[in-house]
């Protein structure tokens, strides 16, 4: 019999005045929770489920079987982690707050610009406008990985992303490297790149692992059901939600053996991955559940096929009013990371869903006296 726990978040507040400081500030960002569900799974099953406030929580953890208490109680105090700065060489990059980070592809057939930004002029112009524009990070893929896009010879990605890392770094920008091949993140680590955002969790090359944790830098783990070129295949869950953080537990836990500092790691439960309309939904509605695993979020669902399904079949380049109600509602869930193509636009969408959350924390109005 195999039984695993989870603590999802699934009632919030303004601020903690509302409960009476009966609420918890989850993953020291500026999202309170008040309510909680404590499920216990057995042999892929919800066999329990106990509604829990940060009052109650003890007693109702003590209603969990031994094997699972630990892990629950460790969940538990992940959900008030507050998380450290991400240090990407000279720029420090908060967590106490949503962050953008705009997506800068340099492959001829990117999905949403058709190639538009491939050479390092064009790439360094499009990065400084996004940096201008609020974005934190700058996110530099030179692979395309929608569904039945073909695999990119390393040497080839490599002569893709190199000189746009090297023109994006130089402008002072903080840059990431989006690829799974262990010879792409050495050379974009030398060029300057400062985090890799691996859509395969670290498990399409096996040296892959060890180059990040001899770098020290950080890295994105994110979910994706396919192991060999096509991440998309094998998406079949008995429940996409708790399938995904288990998967994703078990890549943070193979990244720490390889030793990855628990710091460096960031998870990334890969919208849009092998995954159905269906399921999407599912994983979007329960990305709180995800702090649970005790790191960094990132949420990366810009202008992604579940948008024009639910949109008349709309085109990517006119996906942006979906692209901003995701990223919204991801910082609603407390997402760290938003992976975006429209920065200006979801940097201002950010700024006034921050100016609500700093009222709300001195809106004293309804409370007695």
């Amino acid at each position: 019999m195999i039984q695993h726990a989870y603590i999802r978040p699934v009632g919030f507040v303004p601020g903690p005045q509302s409960e009476h400081g009966n609420a918890i500030r989850l993953a020291g960002g500026m999202v309170y929770a008040s309510r909680f569900a404590v499920i216990l799974r057995r042999d892929g099953e919800v066999a329990e489920r106990w509604l829990a406030a940060p009052d109650t929580m003890a007693e109702v953890l003590g209603h969990l079987p031994d094997d699972v208490a630990g892990d629950a109680e460790s969940q538990w105090a992940s959900l008030t982690l507050a998380h450290p700065a991400l240090e990407l060489g000279s720029r420090t990059i908060r967590l106490d707050q949503p962050q953008v980070m705009g997506i800068l592809n340099v492959t001829p057939d990117s999905f949403s610009d058709g190639g538009a930004h491939a050479g390092p002029d064009a790439a360094r112009d499009l990065a400084a406008a996004m940096v201008e524009a609020g974005a934190a990070i700058i996110d530099i893929g030179g692979e395309s990985t929608r569904p039945g896009a073909k695999p990119v010879w390393e040497g080839d990605e490599i002569a893709r992303v190199v000189p746009a890392i090297e023109a994006c770094a130089a402008t002072g920008a903080a840059v990431s490297v989006d690829t799974r091949k262990a010879a792409v993140m050495e050379a974009a680590i030398e060029a300057g790149a400062a985090l890799v955002n691996d859509v395969s969790g670290l498990t399409h090359d096996p040296r892959a692992a060890e180059v990040v944790a001899r770098a020290g830098i950080p890295v994105v783990l994110m979910h994706a059901p396919g192991s060999g070129e096509d991440l998309h295949e094998g998406g079949d869950y008995a429940n996409v939600v708790f399938d995904v953080f288990d998967v994703l537990r078990a890549r943070r836990d193979a990244a720490l053996e390889a030793g990855i500092e628990a710091r460096n790691i960031l998870l990334d439960p890969g919208i849009g991955f092998g995954k159905t309309l269906a399921e999407n939904l599912a994983l979007i509605n329960a990305l709180p559940l995800f702090h649970a695993l005790g790191h960094p979020l990132l949420l990366g669902a810009s202008r992604k096929r579940l948008i024009g399904a639910l949109s008349n079949e709309a085109e990517a380049d006119a996906r942006l009013g979906g692209s901003v109600a995701l990223a919204v509602k991801g910082m609603d869930a407390g997402i760290q990371l938003h992976r975006v193509h429209d920065v200006p636009e979801t940097v201002q969408a950010r700024n006034v869903w921050r100016g609500l959350r700093d009222a709300a924390l001195t809106d004293f109005g309804d409370l007695p006296g």
